[in-house]
């Protein structure tokens, strides 16, 4: 499901289920040291996920921790992504000659609770919501929007180390499958490359999950 939203040269490994025992790899155990079970088996998955992704791209097994706000580091070179929501659980990676940067999330294709639409929509989302769902009412939309901006947010903080709030970018969605996020602070890269001033990405809807994908292009140095 991801891959198809995802440019060639990008790896995605997904899955719809956990292997029952499967144990922490060596190294990531502190990371989920006081976690509930449920929270122990989406960081088990997903992280193998991410392993096998990185196998694909000819990177040894190595355990994957964590940044000061919870971001997969990972092996020089490489970008990449984690996502999981009940029953899924998925991981995308690629070298920085591929992509700058990329961010994947994912949904249950459900209504968000009371009052979280309010606090993540700004001016001219609220009317696109209404819009799309008058469209297309089998698809929940402000969820598909919450999701978008988590991608944004995956795809913006590697780039920036910054901070992105639900009201720093502006989505704009097409029914067809695609988003564009405005991005409404400023947008400098620790990288020195040119400023963030949009991020675009693309979305499908299946097996009850909504999955959002934002990519960033390579910078023009890399190798």
């Amino acid at each position: 499901m991801i891959e198809k939203l995802l440019p060639d040269g990008v790896v995605a490994v997904e899955t719809f289920e956990d292997v029952a025992g499967e144990q922490s790899f060596p190294g990531e155990d502190f990371l989920i040291a006081n976690a509930v079970e449920s929270r122990r088996r989406e960081f088990i998955t997903a992280r193998r996920c991410a392993r096998e992704a990185l196998a694909r791209l000819g990177h040894a097994p190595v355990p994957i921790r964590a940044g000061p706000k919870r971001e997969p580091l990972w092996p020089a070179g490489v970008v990449g992504s984690i996502t999981h929501t009940t029953g899924f659980r998925a991981a995308a990676v690629a070298s920085q000659s591929v992509l700058a940067s990329i961010g994947i999330d994912t949904e249950q294709n459900a209504l968000l609770p009371d009052g979280v639409e309010e606090t993540i929509t700004i001016s001219h989302e609220p009317e696109m919501l209404t819009a799309l769902s008058r469209s297309s009412p089998g698809i929940h939309w402000g969820r598909l929007l919450f999701s978008a901006k988590e991608a944004v947010y995956k795809a913006w903080y590697p780039l920036t180390g910054r901070r992105l709030g639900f009201e720093d970018a502006r989505l704009t969605i097409d029914p067809m499958g695609t988003f564009v996020a405005t991005l409404l602070v400023d947008g400098t890269r620790t990288d020195g490359e040119s400023p963030l001033t949009a991020l675009r990405g693309r979305f499908i809807v299946a097996h009850g999950l909504i999955a959002t994908a934002v990519t960033v292009p390579p910078n023009p140095g890399a190798a």
